[in-house]
This record gives structure tokens, C-alpha cells and sequence, in this order.
């Protein structure tokens, strides 16, 4: 039987794709536990009710991402990224940062960036995408995440060559990612929030007896819904998120 770990990343603020992915996970009835690999704001307009969800659950543990402390950093006057201060990411974030429960700012203060954990035999690094060992305490505004590598066993066992762990799951670019072999699996489970689908994705891991095996699973909900508070609410630079984010 083993244990059954649900991961998901990149939320990207759409708490009805979560809540979709949720209800299905609770109705596995075998899930353990879930990970959330970071990404959980930015791009999407239900920021408060995606965190919510998140910090009112016991089984559920985050890691955060770039848009999440590039948020954080905003609101605490810090310095922003430069790679983020592009087209209107800044004022997107800004208007991120306004609207969010301040209740919410310690909670996110205190989650970590790069977690390392065992599950049944098998070490696990849980991280939004790969950083250097050296930088994993640089502020966002210092660029720490590697950059995007495409997707393949070769290049990311090249790019997390200082990551020892078996099991690699991270997120940052939305497409779904799943490389195995005998001795490292990388596992990205793929932008639950943010994709050009109206399917909110995730993928469960089974340990067993030092042995895994990975479902990526999809769960589908009213996306036309979710894009068309873009417009209702007027998200600034809706039109162009919608774009870039969605392919609308």
C-alpha cells in the first residue's frame, strides 16, 4: 500500500481551480498529505480565497515561489526583482499586494523556500524551481532561481546536479514535467491554475518500501467562469494576462 502524497504548484490566485483539485484529492480518501510547491498568488484575481483554502488546512505544506515573494517584498518595501519588472508585472503585483488580507502577510513570511524530507525510505526536495545551494537564502531582488531549462531528464538532472535527493518536485514552468529513471525522478506536476486548459492538474506519489510510482492527474473546472472576472472585476491589464497566461 505505502503512503499517497498529492503535489501540487503554481495556483497563480485561481481558487476555483484549487477548490476543484481539492474535492477530488478528499475524495481519494488515501491522500496523506499535500505539498504545495510555491506560486500560490500573482496572475489570478482570488488571491485571498486561494490562501484561505491553503492555511485553514492541516495537511497541507507550502514552499513559496517568485511571485509569492516578489509580493511579499512589495509589501514590505523591499527591493523588487528586476527579471519581474517587466510589460506590467510590477503594477500587476502591486495591485496583488493591495488587496490582499494583511492577515495573510506573516503566514507567508514564515513558509520556507526549499524543504528536504524522507517518505518511506525515499529523500525528497521540495523546492518552486531550482536554485543553487549557495543562494537558497538570497533575497528574491537578487534573481536566486536558476533559469528555465527545457524539459528533459538530461538538462534537469544537469541543472539540480547539487540536489541529492531521489525525488526532485518543483513547479515555475506550468507545463507538466515527469522524467524517472531508477536512480532520480524529477516531478512537476504542472500549473494547477494557470494553463491554457480548463483543467486544474496535479499528480498523487506513491511510496512504497523505497519505491515510487507517479500519477499526473487532472480535474476539470468552469475556467470560462474564473477568465470572465478578468473583465467583471476590471483586473488591470486584464486583456493582456489573459494573453500571456491563458491564451485567450
Amino acid at each position: 500500500m505505502g503512503k499517497n502524497i498529492a503535489f501540487i504548484t503554481d495556483i497563480h490566485g485561481n481558487a476555483d481551480a484549487l477548490k476543484a483539485a481539492l474535492h477530488e484529492i478528499d475524495n481519494r480518501e488515501n491522500i496523506e498529505h499535500i505539498y504545495c510547491l510555491g506560486d500560490m498568488i500573482g496572475i489570478g484575481h482570488q488571491t485571498n480565497e486561494v490562501l484561505d483554502m491553503l492555511f485553514s488546512r492541516q495537511d497541507i505544506s507550502m514552499i513559496t515561489g517568485n511571485h509569492d515573494e516578489a509580493v511579499l517584498g512589495l509589501i514590505k518595501g523591499e527591493v523588487y526583482p528586476e527579471s519581474h519588472n517587466v510589460g506590467e508585472m510590477r503594477k500587476h503585483h502591486e495591485w496583488i499586494a493591495a488587496d490582499l488580507d494583511s492577515s495573510f502577510i506573516p503566514k507567508l513570511e514564515k513558509l520556507p523556500r526549499y524543504l528536504h524530507t524522507n517518505i518511506e525510505q525515499i529523500p525528497i526536495a521540495l523546492i518552486h524551481y531550482h536554485i543553487k545551494k549557495d543562494k537558497l537564502t538570497e533575497h528574491i531582488s537578487k534573481e536566486p532561481f536558476s533559469q528555465i531549462v527545457d524539459p528533459s531528464y538530461k538538462h534537469l538532472n544537469h541543472l539540480f546536479n547539487d540536489f541529492d535527493e531521489k525525488l526532485i518536485c518543483f513547479g515555475h514552468h506550468h507545463p507538466v514535467h515527469l522524467f524517472q529513471t531508477d536512480e532520480k525522478a524529477f516531478l512537476n506536476p504542472g500549473s494547477l491554475g494557470c494553463n491554457n486548459e480548463p483543467f486544474a492538474k496535479y499528480s498523487i506519489v506513491n511510496f512504497d518500501s523505497g519505491s515510487i510510482s507517479i500519477e499526473l492527474q487532472e480535474v476539470q473546472y468552469d475556467r470560462m467562469k474564473f477568465l470572465h472576472q478578468y473583465q467583471k472585476i476590471q483586473v488591470p491589464f486584464y486583456k493582456a494576462f489573459l494573453k500571456i497566461f491563458y491564451g485567450i
